[in-house]
């Protein structure tokens, strides 16, 4: 019987879960509250929805007969979608309500993890009153980290001593609405993520990447849903050691056992500090840009990660090709603060996908091998052309044997998909932004 898979959200990183699922023999549908021309193109059905609507969502899944379904946004797992599909009795290959609260609450994040013991929790405390955490502020000898406890889209958390001084953090807090505030412990060193395919107990992990967020070049400017990533052509960066990763591997895996039953991908983002890797908050879905760099180098196809969670077989060992990727977006001017809507993108998708293979390197050492992709994200298809929305319009990822001819690669192919009227971050990869974050760590090691 072929498979009827099912993709809900319209994003990048959906965009990337649909070609790897376009790549097997299964037929894929999808829905989303926005027409991603890149998921329709792969798409035998595409439904416009409120992917957070459990019955709209299961009403579509039926009408296509679907047998798996694949949720890529946190928004619908948090609205109890994989739960109301495994109530009509469609796989969902995402966690329950419950078990996204790992995510969708930072709150019950960080008690889970002290009740758990599991390793790598900073110190932490949770607030409903907004005096008693300005008061906190006050009295702690140290920066903090302020973190709404539900979901903000990447762009609500401030961290005293970097983005705001301590009077900025608790105006924050008392301007906000939020019904509760985490403050923990400023991590200092280097971020990264891996991200883990999980089910029925298995964990198998991805390479590690690293993400930008903030808005500006030489990590500037506010916060933002992700600029760009990169990942090496090992399962570790440069700044890391194979005991960082495994490190890592091992903290996910202790989350996994504590969690009994999580289903989907668990997303462990990571600050590597002087003593190894500490929790800086742990997503229930593949990352958005870092899917992007995971999925086009992932040689297991993932329908048959996804059917052996739903048969309750066990998971495939993984097999990634061992290619460095640089991922690299491109969103509308004013983003993230006052992003400019409605704007047509003209993307010339041919001439990105020329940008391939065994062009010159232009050094005279030989020649520059390597893969690029483009993906549609938060844009909207119209009859008359693709349009931004107020969120990452596109993002282009080149795949080379090092991060220098990745970022090449994904460098001419940006230019190639054009940049009128879009920002982008052009340092994302260089080898000058890389060389940073290894002098960083080895500077924080030798202190």
């Amino acid at each position: 019987m072929r498979e009827h898979v099912l993709l809900i959200g319209g994003g990048g990183r959906e965009h990337a879960i649909a070609r790897s699922l376009a790549d097997s023999e299964a037929e894929l549908y999808a829905c989303a509250g926005n027409t991603n021309p890149g998921i329709a193109s792969l798409a035998s059905g595409f439904q416009s929805l409120e992917t957070t609507d459990p019955d709209a969502v299961v009403e579509y899944a039926q009408s296509i007969d679907a047998t798996i379904a694949v949720v890529g946004p946190e928004a619908p797992l948090e609205a109890g979608v994989a739960d109301a599909l495994e109530e009509a009795g469609i796989y969902a290959f995402g966690p329950h309500q419950a078990e996204a609260r790992i995510e969708t609450d930072k709150a019950f994040q960080r008690r889970f993890m002290r009740e758990h013991d599991i390793t790598g929790c900073p110190d932490f405390e949770t607030f409903e009153d907004g005096e008693a955490a300005c008061e906190y502020i006050d009295e702690y000898d140290g920066d903090l980290v302020i973190k709404p406890a539900g979901l903000t889209g990447g762009k609500g958390v401030k961290v005293i001593g970097d983005q705001v001084t301590p009077e900025e953090g608790k105006a924050y807090i008392r301007d906000s609405a939020y019904d509760t505030i985490v403050l923990e412990e400023r991590l200092i060193g280097e971020e990264f993520t891996v991200q883990a395919f999980v089910a029925n107990g298995d964990v198998r992990t991805a390479p590690a990447v690293q993400d930008h967020k903030r808005a500006y070049e030489g990590d500037e400017g506010p916060n933002t849903g992700g600029m760009g990533s990169y990942s090496d052509a090992s399962r570790e960066l440069p700044f890391m050691t194979e005991a960082d990763y495994d490190d890592a591997v091992a903290i996910i895996e202790e989350t996994v056992d504590a969690l009994e039953g999580y289903k989907g991908i668990l997303y462990g983002q990571f600050m590597l500090t002087a003593e190894g890797p500490k929790v800086i908050e742990f997503n229930a879905r593949f990352g958005d840009p870092e899917a992007m760099n995971t999925l086009p180098v992932l040689e297991t196809p993932f329908l048959d990660v996804v059917t052996a969670a739903r048969d309750r077989d066990p998971l495939p060992d993984l097999e990634f090709a061992g290619q460095a990727t640089v991922c690299k977006y491109a969103v509308p001017e004013g983003y993230p603060t006052d992003p400019k809507s409605g704007a047509k993108v003209q993307v010339d998708e041919e001439s990105v996908a020329s940008v391939v293979s065994d062009s010159s390197n232009g050094d005279g050492s030989g020649e520059r091998s390597g893969d690029a992709r483009l993906y549609y994200a938060s844009v909207d298809a119209r009859d008359d052309g693709v349009y931004t929305t107020t969120s990452r319009s596109f993002a282009v990822v080149g795949l080379a044997d090092t991060i220098a001819d990745a970022e090449e690669i994904a460098e001419e192919a940006l230019t190639m998909a054009g940049e009128e009227g879009l920002h982008m971050r052009h340092d994302i990869g260089k080898a000058d932004l890389v060389q940073r974050r290894i002098d960083h760590m080895n500077e924080l090691r030798s202190d």
